[in-house]
């Protein structure tokens, strides 16, 4: 099972990963943690380029260079794992690119699509969560100082989050969670979302 999660930045994405992460191993998953871009070496190297802000990067560079990491990922991390029946979890996957070059970036969505498709061998996740709030209230949230990626300006988040709201209405795989409330309350959402598709009783 391959898990994926998303959403504007300030949402609580990485503190509901952790919970939703440890709540699968002790369901008694075997459970596989990835960042995209990140976790290999060759991504690592690549994310390092995209969130700085050392060199300028036009929107099809920085899309192909996510791809170029996604496309690593997959094959030396996730599908490896999937085909030993492990349980993997992702911090962004294809749908980031779609909404951030897209959507929101002026690419064509079908095209990222398409570019996808191959860099990722056709591995797409069973199920994306798309932590969704207020850009104003995310802002607020974020107490950190901001990459190249987050320091975008107003329009370009409003653009994301319907782009991320776009991709949700025709994609069934993909969840939107309102994460304005209590973590509780999301990660209950959450894994009531995940439970019908592993077959287990969350709690």
């Amino acid at each position: 099972m391959f898990f994926a999660f998303d959403g504007l930045d300030g949402t609580g994405k990485s503190t509901q990963m952790d919970l939703f992460v440890t709540w699968l191993m002790e369901s008694g998953y075997d459970v596989v943690r990835c960042i995209d871009p990140g976790t290999t070496p060759v991504g690592q190297r690549i994310r390092e380029l995209l969130l700085g802000d050392e060199v300028p990067i036009g929107r099809m560079s920085e899309m192909l260079l996510f791809m170029a990491a996604r496309a690593q990922l997959v094959e030396s991390v996730i599908k490896p794992a999937l085909n030993a029946g492990r349980t993997v979890v992702s911090d962004r996957f294809l749908l980031a690119n779609l909404v951030y070059q897209g959507y929101a970036g002026g690419l064509n969505v079908d095209a990222i699509r398409e570019i996808g498709r191959v860099a990722t061998q056709g591995t797409l996740p069973d199920i994306m969560f798309v932590l969704d709030m207020s850009p104003q209230l995310a802002a607020e949230r974020m107490q950190r100082e901001r990459d190249r990626m987050e320091d975008q300006d107003a329009s370009y988040i409003e653009r994301l989050r319907a782009g991320f709201l776009t991709e949700a209405a025709c994609d069934p795989r993909i969840v939107v969670i309102d994460a304005a409330r209590d973590i509780e309350s999301v990660q209950a959402e959450i894994r009531a979302a995940a439970s019908r598709v592993l077959g287990t009783r969350a709690n």
